[in-house]
């Protein structure tokens, strides 16, 4: 079972490339259940922790200067879950038969990231896990107040308050805001699981739309500004309840 209060699943990062690092870190701040005890930047530094620490879940990298992460984990008497992070495809049959929870192929997206962790612990379910439906309880959780979303090589902070819509274009994904839009190449499924079901709403398979932006709305279409989107048919009775609730 997790450790910590309110049944928190503590994690450690393991990887010598910062902004990998950087990466795993912020996914972790956005599933609320998730708490980041330490990350490290060589397998023989977590070792140390580990035994000093005990931690139920660590984001490991394969391929590390003086201790790579597979030996890392035979090194192990009784460790927590490993998911590996990694850019090298080619360990995936060695990371798998050492019985590991999952392997994530860098650039590492967020839905990978949060299938990861609920195949890890299925009996919790994480925040963002299901599409389009709010949970019981997710108003009275704290949410995010940004993403980061990659703009080409870069991590692009998006406060969440600022957005308006977000639109699918084939293999990219457009985020609008009042000043303007920002492009990224993921799919729009990978960009809802990253938004709060309390705040957005997939209306389209195309669009999903911030709930407080809404300045009206028909039967079969949603109007932002001076934007008029689609409701798709298959969304349309899930917007239309929430609106009339």
């Amino acid at each position: 079972m997790p450790n910590g209060t309110h049944q928190s699943i503590s994690c450690i990062i393991v990887d010598d490339e910062p902004m990998a690092r950087d990466v795993v870190r912020r996914y972790i701040q956005q599933i609320p259940t998730l708490k980041l005890l330490a990350e490290f930047g060589n397998a023989i530094d977590a070792t140390i922790f580990l035994h000093e620490e005990t931690v139920d879940m660590i984001f490991l990298d394969i391929k590390m200067p003086q201790l790579s992460g597979t030996d890392f984990v035979r090194s192990l008497r009784n460790g927590p879950k490993i998911i590996f992070t990694t850019a090298h495809k080619e360990y995936a049959y060695e990371g798998f038969e050492l019985d590991v929870v999952d392997y994530l192929l860098k650039p590492i997206r967020f839905d990978r990231f949060l299938k990861a962790v609920n195949k890890a612990f299925p009996q919790r379910r994480q925040d963002g896990d299901s599409a389009g439906a709010a949970s019981s309880d997710d108003n009275n959780k704290v949410q995010p107040s940004f993403i980061y979303l990659r703009v080409d090589r870069k991590m692009i902070k998006l406060f969440l308050d600022e957005v308006l819509y977000v639109e699918s274009d084939k293999d990219y994904v457009k985020v609008y805001t009042a000043r303007g839009f920002i492009v990224t190449r993921q799919t729009i499924a990978s960009v809802e699981a990253m938004l709060s079901a309390s705040q957005f709403m997939r209306i389209h398979r195309s669009f999903i739309v911030s709930l407080a932006k809404i300045s009206s709305f028909t039967h079969e279409t949603v109007e932002i500004g001076k934007k008029e989107l689609p409701i798709g048919k298959l969304y349309r009775n899930s917007f239309l309840k929430l609106q009339h609730q």
